[in-house]
């Protein structure tokens, strides 16, 4: 079974770019070429036309792509049944998780799916939310954790936690002197944030179209730290996660900028494909994600 060149051709299928099709399945563009050169020779068929401008599936390459989807299916699923055969939680759970979460939140309960199952192998691919909801889409990972919001009808999606944001800024902030602010004293405010893409930048400019906020400028950094370590530098104000700022508020590095009557909370979510549902291994890291925060799974589905 040519499982990598089936697996190229279904993510070259759905994506219609070489390149993004490299960069997704970490394999350089050649190999890309050579897998689908090597189905096409073994089929006997061209499975895609191609020209500088577009990339379009054959009638060919419909009948392959749908039926390849449940190979790699099969394959996997077969796969997963023999190691659950020996009676032991064995196998490689690859788990997609958007920075906050995947840097903030989920180590800890990674060490206990390790002290648990000592025999199981845990991959961590951490990207912004966008990213996750590809990569779960595209079966580069069996779950995904992700902070913001996504409309992909094809993946099962569910909340587990309530996150709590903050406007933040360096100690010695003008804003973080005072004992109350409004959005009145946010306008004209250099902001520091995450890249479009990131639930935390959705968030912020959900925040900003609602409110009016007149923004006087607008620097992005795609890491929560270089967020963190610009604004201990800087005079700017950012918005971040509870679970990003604990330390460095607790530390005094970070001031909470407190807002009058206002709250920002947001839902966490885990979300898989309908391949991933009846997998023992998926079904067990959510059982424990699902223990692990029990009261928070009973707020978010609020």
């Amino acid at each position: 079974m040519h499982y990598d060149a089936l697996k190229t051709f279904i993510t070259l299928a759905e994506v219609k770019n070489f390149t993004k099709t490299a960069e997704t399945l970490r394999m350089s563009q050649p190999s890309v070429s050579l897998h689908i050169k090597n189905l096409e020779k073994e089929f006997q068929t061209k499975l895609f036309l191609r020209s500088p401008k577009f990339l379009q599936i054959t009638p060919t390459g419909e009948i392959l792509y749908d039926r390849a989807k449940r190979m790699i299916s099969l394959y996997e699923q077969s796969k997963q049944d023999i190691l659950e055969h020996q009676n032991a939680m064995r196998g490689e759970l690859k788990i997609g998780a958007s920075f906050t979460i995947g840097e903030y939140i989920l180590p800890s309960l990674l060490l206990d799916l390790q002290k648990d199952y000592p025999e199981l192998e845990l991959q961590v691919l951490i990207g912004n939310t966008q990213e996750i909801v590809q990569s779960v889409r595209m079966h580069g990972v069996d779950i995904g954790l992700i902070e913001g919001h996504t409309n992909e009808s094809e993946l099962s999606v569910h909340p587990f936690m309530q996150d709590e944001l903050f406007i933040v800024a360096s100690m010695d902030h003008e804003l973080g002197l005072k004992k109350e602010v409004t959005f009145a004293d946010l306008h004209n405010q250099p902001w520091v944030t995450r890249e479009v893409g990131s639930g935390t930048r959705e968030y912020l400019n959900h925040v900003i179209r609602t409110n009016g906020l007149k923004v006087k400028s607008l620097l992005t950094i795609s890491s929560n730290q270089g967020i963190k370590e610009t604004l201990m530098n800087g005079t700017g104000l950012s918005f971040l996660s509870k679970s990003v700022i604990e330390r460095d508020v607790a530390n005094k590095d970070l001031s909470i900028i407190h807002m009058k009557n206002q709250r920002f909370t947001r839902t966490l979510s885990y979300l898989y494909s309908p391949v991933s549902e009846d997998k023992k291994i998926v079904k067990t890291f959510i059982d424990s994600l699902k223990n692990k925060w029990p009261d928070e799974m009973r707020l978010a589905k609020k």
